[in-house]
């Protein structure tokens, strides 16, 4: 493996703890930066199949989603449809004649660049009115002796997050050891034996986290958690790699050395938000303790 990707990778993990560990608006900020970073790469990939959004004005429509997002639940809700009216009257009063392909493609960035990453500012976002101890929302452990100690949403996005990780490793170890039988042609990398096997990974880290956190019904809801996350992070990663392939490109981007575009290393991060906050905002108080 080259270096550079082993030390982009160590980078990438401590800004990623930082930003989870404080939260609030440092949370925000920082997955504004790559939401930002990833648009762009988005957008570029739809320039190249002859395509012309209206990438400004998602852009930053996606931005004040995250950024409403924490500080209200609800209204990130009611921003999105007004975002996507924002959006189409600004492609309206274009010079050029829009076309369909320019607005599905600009709302379409809006849901998958915007309004489904602001699921992770909300998840992050449990438990911090009570236990933020920092300017803008932050937090700072009192102690790392106790996982149980911190907020909700930092344990839940701690868990959902290692579950990504452990499905992405766990899938690329075993399926290039043991894979045979292609899974897609979308991307002819991946094989049924190895997205098996990051799935069973990703639910075994929830099962630990369950039972560490001590959910209700710990055995099923880990195991449930972890199906959820394992196979929406498989998801995003082939609709990723679906727009690479349509837009006849390797990799979305060159941002990161030895490892591509920023969407690249985030696709399995976004259809597992809105999963993994209705899980523990919805389902997990339900149930029976």
């Amino acid at each position: 493996m080259p270096w550079s990707r082993i030390y982009s990778a160590i980078v990438a993990i401590i800004l990623a703890l930082g930003m989870i560990v404080f939260g609030g608006w440092y949370f925000t900020i920082c997955l504004g930066v790559i939401v930002y970073l990833g648009l762009q790469e988005y957008f570029q990939l739809a320039r190249a199949k002859g395509i012309e959004p209206a990438a400004k004005t998602t852009v930053v429509m996606s931005l004040a989603m995250l950024a409403v997002s924490t500080m209200s639940c609800d209204l990130a809700d009611a921003l999105f449809p007004l975002a996507g009216t924002a959006i189409c009257f600004y492609l309206l009063f274009q010079p050029k004649l829009s076309t369909i392909a320019d607005i599905s493609t600009s709302i379409m960035g809006l849901f998958y660049g915007g309004y489904l990453p602001s699921y992770w500012v909300r998840l992050r976002g449990l438990g911090s009115a009570e236990s933020s101890n920092l300017p803008l929302g932050g937090y700072w452990p009192e102690t790392w002796t106790s996982f149980k100690a911190l907020p909700l949403g930092l344990a839940t996005i701690a868990i959902a997050f290692s579950c990504i990780i452990a499905a992405d490793i766990g899938a690329y170890i075993f399926g290039k050891s043991f894979g045979k039988t292609r899974l897609s042609d979308i991307s002819p990398k991946k094989t049924v034996e190895g997205s098996v096997f990051g799935v069973a990974a990703s639910v075994t880290v929830a099962v630990a986290g369950a039972w560490y956190l001590d959910w209700p019904g710990w055995p099923f809801t880990g195991v449930a958690l972890g199906l959820l996350i394992g196979i929406a992070s498989l998801l995003g990663d082939l609709t990723e790699s679906m727009m690479k392939r349509d837009a006849g490109v390797k990799d979305s981007g060159q941002l990161i050395p030895g490892h591509g575009g920023i969407l690249d290393r985030t696709d399995s991060y976004v259809f597992t938000a809105p999963l993994a906050y209705y899980f523990v905002a919805l389902l997990l108080p339900l149930l029976p303790k």
